[in-house]
């Protein structure tokens, strides 16, 4: 179980900036705690509460089996967001936002599908067969590919939910997901709407250290998540075993009384 939030930590790592106050969206404000120097800082209790919520909920997602895509292509949260999700075992999108990667999943799947083929020519020995220019054209299709959607490779189905960061700079992922009634986990900052995503985490989403803290302890309770249900798998497998072997000996038994009797 991943351990819960602490307003400490979060305050260490400078959760509670938020933006100009004249950069706010009003309907921030049930989550922000008060105005410093012309910024509003956010009510870190308000934020433990829902990091919480949101990560129980993460949990069981990842425990059914669902992946949960996580969307950053900011800069500053590009390389935190590639490595937490890859330690959690989910697909991530980190590059730019391939439109209809939700509505049009179909056609992206297809592009991944290249770039197994790609492989698999070179592994059979076809691709060496090609001209020069063809293997050019063909590496540089694969890395273009790679590069926006590798990290996705492994995700064969629509994704159970979408943790992002910055609602405000992932708005046309967040905008396929609501079509889609794909549930919607994001860091959302002062300036954001709140309103647009299901489980709102009030941040900073614009400094490293507070992107590190949230998406750090989602990956921790999806990893946990993950473990419960692999956990219940082994637990499964060796009740059924069990119940297998019990059969086996109550059926030997029987057979054994059968020839006393004869």
């Amino acid at each position: 179980m991943a351990k819960q939030a602490e307003v400490k930590e979060l305050l260490d790592a400078g959760v509670h900036f938020g933006h100009l106050t004249r950069r706010w969206n009003p309907n921030m404000a049930p989550y922000i705690y008060m105005e410093r120097n012309g910024i509003h800082i956010i009510n870190l209790y308000k934020t433990a509460a829902k990091l919480d919520e949101a990560t129980t909920a993460l949990a069981k997602i990842a425990a059914s089996g669902r992946k949960i895509l996580f969307v950053a292509t900011k800069k500053q949260a590009k390389e935190i967001v590639a490595e937490e999700a890859a330690k959690a075992q989910q697909p991530y999108i980190t590059e730019r936002w391939p439109g209809g990667m939700l509505t049009n999943f179909v056609t992206i799947r297809k592009s991944v599908k290249k770039m197994a083929a790609v492989d698999r020519m070179k592994k059979d020995g076809s691709f060496d067969t090609l001209s020069k220019k063809e293997k050019l054209q063909i590496n540089r299709m694969r890395a273009k590919l790679e590069k926006n959607l590798g990290s996705i490779s492994d995700m064969s189905r629509l994704p159970g939910a979408l943790f992002v960061v910055d609602t405000i700079k992932e708005d046309i992922a967040v905008k396929e997901a609501q079509k889609l009634n794909i549930p919607v986990f994001a860091m959302v900052d002062t300036n954001s709407d709140p309103r647009e995503v299901e489980y709102v985490i009030p941040a900073n989403d614009d400094a490293s250290k507070s992107i590190k803290k949230i998406v750090g302890h989602v990956a921790q309770g999806i990893i946990d998540g993950l473990e419960k249900r692999d956990y219940k798998k082994k637990e499964d497998a060796a009740k059924k075993e069990a119940e297998k072997k019990a059969k086996a000996e109550a059926k030997k038994a029987e057979e054994q009384d059968k020839s006393e009797e004869e």
